[in-house]
């Protein structure tokens, strides 16, 4: 049974399986990234729910952009549906929704939507959701890195670098609140790898594997991940 008082702080999911979850329907991919959308929408709820403090979910990757145009429209487009819809329940939740990666280049109307969500979300203090979004971690790792010299040259800063300044100079750093490393990631649809998704933060990271796939991926299921979560014995390197 869940134990609700030792819950892992943060989450980290790579939402995988929305296409194979269509094509064994017979649906379009996009129907597929439809129904992710909908499994998406309960696992936020069930989260702030719960209590999890921080859900950080791998929406649309660098590398998503060499998909179909067709495709990689529909995400988007499903991006302005899901804000136009779920905006004021995550508001009257007091979930404060945060972006992990560039989204200045993505379509107008999605960047619109975006800036809506952060804006009207930015003061709550419940369930902060982080949506990777045109998210790499090689690509934010050596924005890291070009930030750090550039804030040298400019002497903003001296000496050498540690973890910590490190980390505050990723997307997860200061400008996001300082999120702390996921305790738990999730992948789903029987996939066991990153996929450059958190590659620093996930250093101490618990992984957990499942073969459902996205679209599945119900409350129930989550559950029993969080179960199998915490009968990890978590040493952080250490001897027991």
């Amino acid at each position: 049974m869940l134990d609700k008082g030792r819950l892992p702080r943060h989450v980290a999911i790579i939402m995988d399986g929305n296409g194979r979850w269509a094509k064994k329907q017979g649906l379009s991919r996009v129907k597929g990234h439809n129904a992710g959308m909908e499994a998406m929408k309960e696992i936020v709820r069930a989260s702030s729910d719960l209590g999890i403090q921080y859900l950080t979910v791998y929406a649309f990757s660098t590398e998503n952009w060499k998909r179909s145009q067709e495709e990689v429209s529909g995400i988007f487009g499903l991006l302005v549906k899901f804000v136009k819809l779920d905006l004021r329940e995550l508001d009257e939740k007091n979930v404060r929704v945060k972006v992990l990666g560039d989204y200045s280049v993505i379509p107008a109307a999605a960047k619109k939507s975006m800036d809506e969500t952060l804006e009207t979300t930015k003061d709550n203090t419940g369930l902060q959701f982080n949506i990777a979004l045109n998210y790499g971690s090689r690509a934010e790792i050596l924005r890291a890195v070009n930030r750090i010299q550039a804030d040298s040259l400019a002497g903003k800063r001296q000496g050498p670098v540690d973890e910590a300044e490190f980390a505050r100079y990723l997307y997860t750093g200061d400008e996001n609140g300082n999120v702390p490393d996921p305790d738990l990631i999730i992948r789903t649809s029987g996939e066991e790898r990153l996929s450059n998704f958190l590659l620093w933060q996930a250093a101490y990271s618990e992984f957990v594997f499942t073969d459902v796939l996205w679209p599945d991926f119900t409350p129930e299921v989550y559950e029993s991940l969080l179960e199998e979560y915490q009968r990890r014995d978590r040493r952080f390197g250490g001897r027991k």
